[in-house]
């Protein structure tokens, strides 16, 4: 998921983020710890934990405390215990950046499972690579972040401590285009977005595939996501004559949009990415929602046999909040540190180097195991090579997957 207005990095901290590399730290007594003299590596969470996106951003941090429990009670790792720390970003890219150079002052910290929104990631990145300690997100999905601002036309990775486990919206956007156009065949829809990162991105990708299809884009509109009050666009979607909405943006402003679009007396769906795919988006929405389309990531966990392992062991770790649409691209990001930890450890005869998190950032490139959400690994870029979405259409007052499959083009 999520969002880019560039925050700039002061000189400040990436000179701090320079001087500290160093890994793991010997454990003195922490009850948690694999006996005597074990060593504890500390796997850091970023996302937002309160306000408005807290039910993806709480899943998130609780798939990524069940794979460092489930690490510590099988020993992956051995001589290794792992512990997790996670930080609230609010969804807001200066509290990332400040959660990302905490992150790196804790020398025992050697991952960083996260952000959700991609506008944090992008003032996290530069903390995290200058300080060569890994991040890998369960949920950014522009492509900026891998391949450059100009990914359209020319490929260039910037930070080579980025990976990711989602795909990106470089294949969402048209994949749900290419759906509403030649499955739902709306061939006329007005496009919002609310002028985030992930927002306007998502919406960018996904009117030129659908206009490539041969649609109509009937209208345009930028909504500030800090209102709730939609009625000036509703009247304009409404006077369009269009078939369908395309939102860029995340459930907490799609929900409100979706209902008052309504209201309007434009009774047609609002379609967007994996931001509204939550079922908080439905509440909000309101009785008419039927029929309202989401995109997301993968396939519905539930319906993996990769995954009921995962699906059960949440349930019993007795966790308050659902894991959400992130839950299982967490639960692999985190594993996949624990695996380059543990490729490291092995090639230094069961012990840490000094220059761990190096290491570790070099050994994520070629981390490649069959998580909960399928096979997982990176392509030169950092991101996933797994490129499976899913449609899902609001039924019954639930999200119901109705296509899975990938954007070929």
């Amino acid at each position: 998921m999520r969002q880019r207005s560039l925050i700039a990095i002061t000189a400040a901290l990436a000179a701090g983020a320079l001087t500290l590399t160093a890994c793991g730290s010997r454990d003195s007594g922490d009850k948690s710890s694999s006996g005597s003299g074990g060593t504890t590596v500390t796997i850091g969470v970023d996302a937002p934990l309160t306000g408005d996106l807290s039910a993806l951003g709480l899943g998130i941090k609780n798939s990524a405390d069940l794979a460092v429990k489930t690490a510590n009670k099988d020993k992956t790792v051995s001589g290794v215990t792992f512990k997790l720390v996670a930080k609230d970003d609010q969804a807001q890219a200066s509290s990332g950046q400040q959660n990302a150079s905490a992150f790196v002052a804790d020398k025992s910290v050697l991952g960083v499972v996260g952000p959700l929104n991609s506008s944090v990631a992008q003032s996290m990145q530069k903390v995290f690579d200058d300080a060569k300690l890994v991040e890998v997100s369960p949920a950014n999905t522009n492509p900026a972040l891998t391949q450059g601002d100009a990914w359209q036309t020319k490929k260039a990775r910037p930070f080579k401590s980025y990976f990711r486990t989602a795909t990106t919206d470089a294949i969402q956007g048209p994949f749900a285009a290419e759906y509403i156009y030649n499955t739902a065949k709306k061939k006329k829809v007005f496009v919002i977005d609310d002028k985030k990162t992930y927002g306007a991105g998502l919406a960018a990708t996904f009117t030129q595939e659908f206009k490539k299809l041969g649609g109509t884009v009937v209208g345009t509109q930028h909504i500030n996501p800090d209102t709730k009050d939609f009625s000036s666009v509703a009247t304009q979607v409404k006077n369009s004559g269009a078939e369908a909405v395309y939102y860029g943006g995340e459930y907490p402003q799609a929900g409100p949009l979706s209902k008052q679009i309504k209201a309007a007396g434009a009774n047609i769906p609002l379609a967007g990415g994996d931001g509204i795919f939550d079922p908080t988006f439905i509440k909000l929405a309101g009785a008419k929602a039927t029929g309202d389309l989401a995109t997301s990531v993968g396939a519905p966990v539930e319906t993996l046999p990769s995954a009921k392992k995962f699906v059960a062991d949440y349930k019993a770790g007795g966790y308050s909040e659902e894991y959400g649409a992130y839950g299982g691209y967490s639960y692999d990001s985190t594993w996949a540190i624990i695996q380059a930890v543990k490729k490291v450890v092995d090639d230094n005869n069961g012990k840490l180097p000094s220059d761990a998190r190096a290491k570790v950032t070099a050994a994520m490139q070629n981390v490649s195991f069959d998580g909960v959400t399928g096979k997982v690994s990176f392509d030169e870029f950092g991101d996933a090579t797994n490129k499976q979405l899913t449609v899902y259409a609001v039924k019954n007052g639930a999200w119901a997957a109705v296509k899975s499959g990938t954007f070929t083009g």
